[in-house]
């Protein structure tokens, strides 16, 4: 096993919010069901806006019917669906358009929810990984209200 590898799979097992795109979806699908955890790959590349990106989520992860659309409905059917997971969960946001007028503002509110996301999952005696990754394909650099 390679040093990338292990060091993915300690940040699958521990849970962690990652920000960065070159992290292979076979390798990290891999990686993942070695550790028995569910994987969400999320395509963003087109949506534009905070509401398009949290529709992407709410197909890719199957939320329910009454989902609300904001980023406390996200957050809480997050939850529900990590203590679903005997292990825990991925969730993959791949082609996020980070810099779009209609996405900027938003985006680090939605990696908030994310890192918000490992920090329950650990209480919970779960993983939880968020990966973040962009449209261009550089390392997203985001500033969340946590760190």
């Amino acid at each position: 096993m390679s040093s990338n590898a292990r060091n993915l799979n300690e940040c699958l097992k521990a849970g962690s919010a990652l920000y960065a795109g070159d992290i292979d979806a076979r390798t990290l699908l891999e990686a993942a069901r070695s550790l028995q955890l569910a994987v969400y790959e999320v395509d963003c590349s087109r949506a534009k806006s905070k509401s398009a990106v949290l529709r992407a989520i709410a197909n890719a992860v199957d939320f329910p019917e009454h989902f609300g659309g904001n980023l406390d409905a996200l957050y809480d059917c997050l939850c529900d669906t990590v203590l679903d997971q005997p292990v825990g969960m991925v969730l993959a946001l791949r082609r996020l358009h980070r810099d779009d007028p209609g996405l900027a503002e938003h985006v680090p509110a939605i990696a908030q929810v994310g890192e918000d996301m490992v920090e329950f999952a650990r209480e919970n005696g779960r993983a939880f990984t968020f990966i973040l990754d962009c449209a261009d394909g550089a390392a997203a650099s985001v500033q969340t209200g946590g760190a």
